[in-house]
């Protein structure tokens, strides 16, 4: 079966897609959970140890506390409390840590450091996973075990005010709530006091137990300035003020006698130095733990915070409160908080602990006897039960003392040991569904390799033996094996696998589909091997028509440059560094690009005289006046570009700091958005933007050229609605607004520009096979889409945007036209100038550098659709528009257009599939590795959407294509 080399491709995406998917699903590991379905009850706790007589009773020591109040503030940052500028931030909270009744610690939040996964691991103790990510977006009731249900199942009366997550995870849990949307970013100051309004009153009352505040006004400020902005200070004095207020109330209706109060203040993850999060940098990951209680000694001088890990929160509050611990908790308690406590009471919250852990250890591993933790903790409750046995019996010896104290720290190493090897262990992966989304993956990717002699030949079509592999023996016996495999694996398996719950119709159709692949891919190698028919086409990668493929330097270049960077990436280091390739492998292809330059125009040109012009005029232009003068200032200009194109991305290096290693480092960017130069900022934004108008407008109709005006200028009196830019007449001290109503003006010219170009676009395809209305719908389409681009980047990304197109047009007009590169090595190129244009725009590896806040740009609240939309847009709009405008230029080389879309298309696919496949075998062999699999899993969570975005561009190939076959027809 013969199809076109853009359809192959697209076909290989989608279902690569699929398998994509598949193992996704199995590799996002599900959380840690003890395999009793129920909750923790009191009447389920274990009995005190006691050696030598029969058990000792269940006795739990008196609640620490009577009241809870938890201060949370999204982003707070550790050196925003601890650090030099601690005492200007917020001067009560470091007054209190240097010298109130407190206990202060860093707490480290494991990554992914985004809002959702880091309350529950504040309330259920256990340690979430990137799929939480996703779940961020739209959290759904949490059932697990945690402490907040444990609250309210002990009759705890509880408020919150604050983040709606909260609302969504524990519907019905809180006698008294009210809620804010934490994605609407752009607003920092009504959603805190939304939370603040009501403390007054609630302080005042005292019919509640336990009283949660979650502020967002610091991280939506940091999403859109960051940690140095001016915004911030006065951000964390309001929160120093809220902090005093509610501890003075408390202070105030402590009673004589009673249990005494606890004002927790802490963060749920950090800050990048761009002001993001989600990443597992020390800023990102260090948050400010605060303990304040009259119950602690009052302190006599800084110290350094310790270490603790968020989680050790949970079973702290819940042994402080009366709970049960959480089931799933890996967390252990804080001893600080237990120093006032007896002795005895000490031992028996760190039993109380170690049960738990110990439960959770033996739910969780098959050979939890051999940890060292587990046998810890054997010894240590044996001793506790001698140590009871001589309290009981009324010692008071300073051996019994010191026996105890001995005891505590056994139970301490224990503990620390036990809640290592749970947080070592991620969680547990389904490899079933993980083996056949790799199976799948690589099928696939073979099947696209061995067709590529037939892809990139001059018919670029490939010949599909699906008849006689769907009619073959073997394919039978395969689905035969394979559905023998599935039922033994789902029959036989302790945990429960996706690809198991499958109805066995799908299950029947993926048994199928990979049994037809296997025998395809044997037929296609049969045929590849030397006895087989020979592929008579041109080159890959250049060269010329023929029987034996030829590789120039420059398809060299390419192909080493595209296996090398995928092999390099095998290590984490390259991994969060990988801007650095692309940016020696973008240098050293304008150096090629300016070698076979300078071969055309002075070698060639040495060598045969005066006969043979090296560059004419395309058939389509009228002559010139002098065609000697513009041959020769073509020449000086196709010189001219490769080296432009260096400086170009030498000076776009400068402006955005990214990676890991020098993230933190100042750039251009954080220079030009300071307060200081924001005149400069100004100019420079005013300047890219009539640039881009004069570079964008000369291919559209003159509504377009007026609609994508007025759409700029909209675009510049947005930045200055939001106070990035100004207009002469504006003071910088004028008040900010959101924009909505200057950034909606700019979508009707956006949409304008978008229906002119598919009206044109259909028109050719529909009405009249006109190839110069197609050309113009296309390059409208691409107009809308880099008007688009220009609205939602930052004011100091907008030299990114004009970089990109005055490469392109140069590259399209002077390199790629005049030295007539074949589709392939066009196609690679753009491929590369792609992924180094994502890395320009700031981004990186990291879940933390995408900005969310381009998501609500016109926005009045948050919309779940087109702020994903809008996102994913910004985030890969470098690719995405280096992709748009591969098929604008593909599609206006007229005499070669079909083959040319269908060679690019399957590069493209190409390109995508192999470093798609390097990931899934990586993020395997690395899944219990948890530094590096958190630098692997946002990277493969990248090539996933970036792999489905060259679908989508795939298939927009071949409808050009196929416009074309027709048209020719």
């Amino acid at each position: 079966m013969k199809v076109r080399a853009s359809v192959f491709a697209s076909f290989i995406l989608i279902f690569e897609g699929i398998g994509i998917a598949l193992f996704l699903r199995g590799f996002f590991p599900v959380p840690l959970k003890s395999s009793v379905s129920s909750k923790n009850k009191l009447s389920d706790l274990p009995a005190e140890p006691l050696t030598g007589s029969a058990p000792n009773s269940s006795r739990l020591p008196q609640p620490l506390f009577k009241r809870v109040v938890i201060m949370l503030v999204d982003a707070l940052r550790e050196d925003f409390v601890y650090g030099a500028n601690g005492r200007m931030y917020m001067p009560y909270t470091r007054h209190q840590v240097e010298r109130g009744s407190s206990h202060s610690f860093v707490a480290k939040a494991r990554p992914p450091t985004v809002t959702m996964p880091r309350i529950k691991a504040l309330t259920t103790g256990s340690i979430p996973g990137f799929i939480d990510v996703v779940m961020n977006l739209n959290s759904p009731a949490l059932l697990e075990d945690n402490l907040v249900w444990q609250a309210k199942a002990a009759g705890k009366r509880m408020i919150f005010y604050g983040d709606d997550t909260w609302v969504r995870l524990f519907p019905k849990h809180f006698m008294e709530y009210d809620g804010t949307t934490s994605f609407f970013v752009s607003d920092y100051t009504e959603v805190d006091n939304n939370v603040t309004r009501h403390l007054d009153s609630t302080l005042k009352r005292d019919d509640w137990d336990i009283l949660i505040l979650h502020y967002l006004g610091l991280d939506h400020i940091g999403h859109i300035s960051g940690p140095h902005s001016s915004l911030i200070q006065p951000k964390l004095l309001e929160m120093d003020d809220i902090l005093k207020k509610i501890h003075s109330s408390l202070i105030s209706k402590e009673a004589e006698g009673s249990l005494p109060y606890l004002l927790v203040l802490c963060g749920d993850h950090g800050m990048s130095e761009t002001g993001s999060h989600g990443g597992s940098s020390e800023p990102e990951v260090n948050t400010p733990l605060v303990l304040i209680s009259p119950a602690f000694k009052r302190k006599v001088g800084l110290e350094k915070p310790a270490a603790v890990e968020q989680v050790d929160l949970t079973p702290t509050l819940a042994l402080g409160l009366g709970l049960p611990i959480s089931q799933n908790s890996v967390g252990r308690v804080i001893p600080g908080v237990l120093e006032e406590t007896s002795l005895r009471d000490q031992l028996r919250f760190l039993h109380l602990n170690g049960h738990q852990l110990s439960c959770l250890l033996k739910d969780s591993m098959p050979d939890h006897e051999k940890e060292a933790g587990f046998e810890q903790f054997r010894v240590a409750e044996r001793a506790h039960g001698s140590w009871m046995k001589l309290f009981l019996e009324g010692n008071t010896s300073e051996v019994l003392n010191n026996m105890g104290k001995k005891v505590l720290k056994q139970y301490l190493e224990a503990l620390a040991a036990m809640s290592s090897a749970l947080s070592k262990q991620l969680g547990k992966y389904d490899m079933y569904s993980m083996v056949a989304g790799m199976v799948f993956v690589f099928q696939l990717l073979l099947v696209l390799l061995l067709a590529m002699p037939e892809a990139l030949s001059g018919a670029a079509a490939v010949d599909l033996p699906v008849l006689p592999a769907l009619l073959s023996l073997p394919f039978y016996l395969l689905c035969l094996l394979l559905a023998s495999v599935h039922v033994l694996v789902c029959t036989s398996t302790e945990s429960s696998c996706y690809f198991c719950s499958l109805s066995w119709g799908l299950v029947f159709a993926a048994v199928a589909f990979s049994s037809a692949m296997f025998c395809i891919l044997v037929s296609m190698a049969t045929r590849r091997l030397p006895l087989g028919p020979k592929i008579h086409g041109k080159s890959p990668l250049g060269g010329s028509s023929g029987s034996e493929w030829s590789l120039s330097e420059l398809d060299v270049l390419l192909l080493a440059g595209t296996v090398g960077q995928t092999l390099s990436l095998a290590a984490s280091s390259f991994v969060e560094e990988e801007h650095q390739i692309w940016y020696f492998l973008l240098n050293t292809l304008c150096l090629a690009v300016f070698q076979d330059v300078c071969r055309k125009y002075f070698r060639e040109q040495s060598g045969s005289g005066d006969e043979e012009e090296p560059i004419l005029p395309s058939k389509d232009c009228h002559p010139p006046a002098h065609p000697k003068a513009e041959i020769c200032s073509e020449k000086w200009l196709a010189l001219a570009t490769p080296p432009f194109t260096l400086v170009c991305c030498r000076l776009l290096r400068s402006l955005n700091q990214t990676g890991v290693q020098w993230a933190h480092l100042p750039d251009m960017g954080h220079w030009l958005n300071s307060s200081e130069h924001r005149t400069v900022l100004s100019l420079l934004a005013a300047f890219c933007l009539v640039l881009i108008y004069l570079l964008v407008q000369r291919r559209c109709s003159w509504v377009s050229k007026v609609a994508l005006a007025l759409g700029l200028l909209g675009v510049y009196s947005y930045r200055a609605a939001v106070g990035n830019v100004l207009f002469p007449w504006q003071h910088s001290g004028r008040t900010t607004s959101k924009g909505t109503v200057e950034a909606r003006f700019v979508y009707v010219f956006i949409l304008g520009i978008l229906f002119t170009g598919t009206k044109d676009l259909l028109r050719s395809q529909i009405i009249t096979a006109d190839a110069k209305l197609k050309s113009r719908g296309l390059w409208e389409i691409y107009s809308g889409l880099v008007l688009l681009v220009s609205l939602l980047f930052r004011a100091h990304n907008l030299p990114v945007l004009c970089c990109c197109l005055l490469i392109q047009t140069l590259m399209a007009q002077f390199i790629w036209k005049k030295l007539h590169y074949d589709a392939a090595q066009t196609t690679i190129m753009h491929y590369w100038f792609g992924q180094a244009f994502f890395y320009f725009q700031g981004n990186s590896n990291n879940i933390a550098t995408v900005d969310i806040s381009v998501g609500f740009v016109g926005l009045e609240s948050y919309v779940e659709a087109p702020a994903i939309f809008l996102t994913a847009l910004s985030t890969y709009a470098g690719p995405l528009l280096w992709a748009c405008h591969l098929v604008c230029f593909l599609s206006s080389q007229r005499d070669r257009s079909p083959v040319a879309l269908g060679h690019g298309c399957y590069c493209l696919a190409l390109l995508r599939s192999v470093p798609a496949a390097a990931y899934i075998v990586l993020v395997t062999a690395l899944r219990y590795h948890l530094f590096i699999w958190s630098v692997f899993s946002p990277k493969l969570l990248y090539e996933s959407v970036h792999l489905l975005l060259t679908a989508g561009v795939c298939l927009f190939f071949n409808t050009m294509e196929q416009s074309h076959s027709s048209s020719k027809s």
